[in-house]
């Protein structure tokens, strides 16, 4: 069976967590299929681990090579291909150029990892939809046009729009969430979800594709996502473990957190809260590390520093390269994971399995991945955060015991789990 994958996020440079969940998947999936052929649609030449799915370290790539009008790619078995679809427009890829590329050239099956599936698009289509926030939480979502979003291209772009949905949509990011995500559910022959939390989510909150026999329980399968457990473990190294927090300005101790600095990730009640515990506990002087790209909502992060002059005390690195991630974790005295609403929250397993304590949101999806191995705080109350993170920090024995508790709980997530059940599914369809 020839299987098309959207490998566009995967190949971004500056990954989070679903493109993260889209580069493994693929890297794994190249290792234990032998049978099917792949072919991997990108907007950008891939480049790294994805051009060399042999490559361990996920560095290579090299020159890029063209033979038929696909991009070579190095595999194991030797059944991977790309097609680079990167004719204008820029905007709407998937439901432009992929959809296109189905229309004339449709693979036996397609895979979307993230939750846009192109309009056109093969019967045996399968797409992961991770969470579904922007209904629970549209405030914490951007909803700037799509396109150029100004003048008269702003209003032809909304007219389509409304023409397309039958008046329901307009033409903003944050409607075309809500579009894509019902229109998958309907359309898609099987819908993964990584977290029950996020199966239970789609059944409750699009009632209508269920009793239509759009989206019935049935269709949805849960598979969790995976980790890479080369890299995320224990790292006794402290020499290496400095080098790396020198290269950002890091000193222990410290409090870390890795992930968008967003509205949806509460990093500014984060940061509020840990301007408490700083008042309220004078014998603590750790440090806030907060690591990755801006979002909606960080210039209020910025505020909040500025105001409490705080500057020295949160440390902001920006987007690390991931090699760099498994020496934060273990340098710090605990992992901090405060969102408002997540489907699964891959850093999760991270700080698992490097040994650290988690102090998290009391949310569905943390609970169920973590089942025990956390100490939770209720994400919209600052001084219940301040103090679970307090609790942790002044009690040793507490934070040895979460630790020791995501050591266990981690070994049930793996990619190579994640990977053999997705393409269970998909070989079914």
């Amino acid at each position: 069976m020839v299987i098309g994958i959207d490998a566009s996020r995967a190949n971004r440079e500056f990954k989070s967590g679903t493109e993260w969940y889209s580069y493994y998947l693929i890297r794994e999936l190249a290792k234990i299929d032998s049978t099917n052929q792949y072919v991997l649609y990108s907007d950008q030449p891939l480049t790294g681990g994805l051009a060399d799915l042999m490559d361990e370290g996920g560095e290579a790539g090299g020159e890029i090579k063209m033979e038929n009008g696909y991009q070579k790619i190095m595999s194991p078995h030797n059944n991977f291909k790309a097609k680079i679809l990167n004719w204008p427009p820029a905007f709407l890829w998937t439901q432009i150029r992929l959809s296109l590329e189905m229309l004339f050239y449709p693979p036996e099956a397609l895979f979307i990892p993230s939750h846009t599936l192109p309009v056109v698009h093969p019967k045996k289509s399968v797409v992961t939809i991770h969470d579904i926030g922007f209904e629970r939480l549209r405030e914490v979502y951007s909803s700037d046009k799509i396109g150029s979003g100004r003048g008269s291209a702003s209003i032809f772009f909304d007219f389509l729009a409304k023409l397309f949905t039958v008046g329901e949509f307009r033409s903003n990011i944050l409607d075309y969430h809500s579009w894509s995500t019902k229109f998958s559910l309907k359309h898609a022959k099987k819908i993964i979800a990584v977290s029950k939390f996020t199966k239970q989510e789609l059944i409750d909150v699009y009632p209508a594709y269920r009793q239509a026999g759009g989206a019935p329980s049935s269709k949805i399968e849960v598979i969790y996502n995976g980790f890479n457990a080369d890299l995320y473990k224990p790292v006794n190294d402290k020499q290496k473990i400095n080098r790396v927090l020198d290269k950002y300005g890091i000193k222990a101790p410290y409090i870390f957190y890795v992930g968008r600095l967003e509205k949806k990730k509460n990093i500014a009640r984060l940061v509020n809260a840990f301007v408490n515990l700083r008042e309220k506990y004078k014998e603590l002087n750790h440090k806030l590390v907060l690591v990755g790209n801006a979002g909606l909502g960080f210039e209020e992060v910025k505020y909040i520093i500025e105001e409490f002059d705080f500057n020295s005390e949160v440390i902001i690195t920006g987007w690390a390269p991931e090699e760099d991630l498994p020496y934060i974790y273990r340098g710090a005295s605990l992992f901090v994971f405060p969102s408002l609403y997540e489907g699964f929250g891959i850093p999760l397993l991270q700080a698992m399995a490097s040994g650290v304590p988690i102090v998290a949101s009391d949310i569905p999806a943390v609970s169920e991945i973590t089942a025990g191995s956390a100490w939770l705080f209720n994400p919209r109350d600052r001084r219940d955060m301040a103090e679970k993170i307090a609790e942790v920090l002044l009690d040793n024995k507490l934070a040895e015991d979460l630790a020791g508790k995501g050591k266990i709980r981690v070994e049930n997530f793996s990619l190579n789990k994640c990977a053999r059940e997705t393409l269970a599914v998909i070989e079914k369809i």
